[in-house]
């Protein structure tokens, strides 16, 4: 183990989004191909891969047959998230993966233990992110990859414009600062990986468009959801941000986005791949 500050500040704050009907729609329907295409060309069978966050579990799936499922390590925050891992891990026939729960900044594992670590839209959730790269390069044998992709929500652009919507980006962004988070997190990566250690970064962004009937009907329902269903329904109100009549204004106005024949949803992800000293 690295040392580093107190656990007591090291540990992660709540997680804003929870795991919600709403949410884990969301996050089902990501996969190796549409989340982590910066990492694919460089995978290879036999490699040792950690992935950090793994959450719906169907990242981890689609980075496992690539590498071979006996071969990936996945690391969650909890238990309640590690089983939504292992549930989705079995009913894809790949119980060989390991998966454990930990701290990302601080992680119960040894040095040079794996070829890859890959982290997908978890740093911009955590209070301490430099040290969750620190942890990812210690654990990285030399010479091996960390992989990393954050969204960076203040370069989400949206149309029609809607003043609703732009109450919804400022109350989220309030939220999850407010748990630790850092939700431009994107734009950040690279400065992060040179704090952490990293010199050889090679850095990149993508996006996520939501335009389609089908992907606009997927994004106001998610979004209509979170915002009106706990934790981060309860959050706004335990606050005062956001009371249930302005929540509810807000889920309105993605339901009116996502019906618009013309509506647009852009989504920026920074990226980095790092090569561990």
């Amino acid at each position: 183990m690295s040392d580093g500050p107190p656990e007591s500040a090291r540990q992660p704050g709540p997680y804003t989004h929870g795991y919600g009907a709403a949410v884990l729609g969301s996050h089902r329907a990501r996969t190796a191909a549409n989340s982590a295409a910066h990492l694919l060309p460089h995978l290879r069978p036999g490699q040792r891969l950690l992935d950090v966050g793994s959450g719906a579990g169907t990242i981890t799936a689609g980075l496992a047959r690539i590498v071979g499922p006996g071969n990936v390590t996945a690391l969650e925050v909890a238990e309640e998230s590690a089983a939504l891992t292992r549930a989705e891990l079995a009913a894809q026939g790949l119980d060989e993966v390991t998966v454990v729960v930990g701290d990302a900044q601080a992680l119960d594992l040894p040095d040079d233990a794996f070829d890859v670590v890959h982290a997908h839209q978890v740093l911009q959730h955590l209070p301490r992110p430099v040290d969750a790269l620190r942890e990812a390069r210690r654990v990285t044998r030399p010479g091996g990859l960390v992989a990393v992709r954050d969204s960076d929500y203040e370069g989400f652009r949206w149309f029609p414009e809607d003043a609703r919507l732009d109450r919804w980006l400022t109350l989220y962004l309030a939220a999850a600062r407010a748990n630790g988070g850092t939700p431009d997190a994107g734009r950040r990566l690279l400065a992060w990986a040179h704090e952490a250690g990293f010199t050889d970064v090679t850095p990149g962004a993508s996006t996520w468009l939501h335009a389609t009937e089908e992907s606009r009907a997927a994004w106001g329902a998610t979004w209509s959801g979170r915002i009106t269903s706990d934790p981060l329904a309860g959050q706004l109100e335990h606050e005062g941000l956001a009371d249930a009549a302005v929540r509810e204004d807000v889920a309105r106005a993605f339901r009116d986005w996502a019906a618009h024949p013309d509506a647009w949803f852009v989504l920026l992800h920074g990226e980095i791949l790092a090569v561990s000293p």
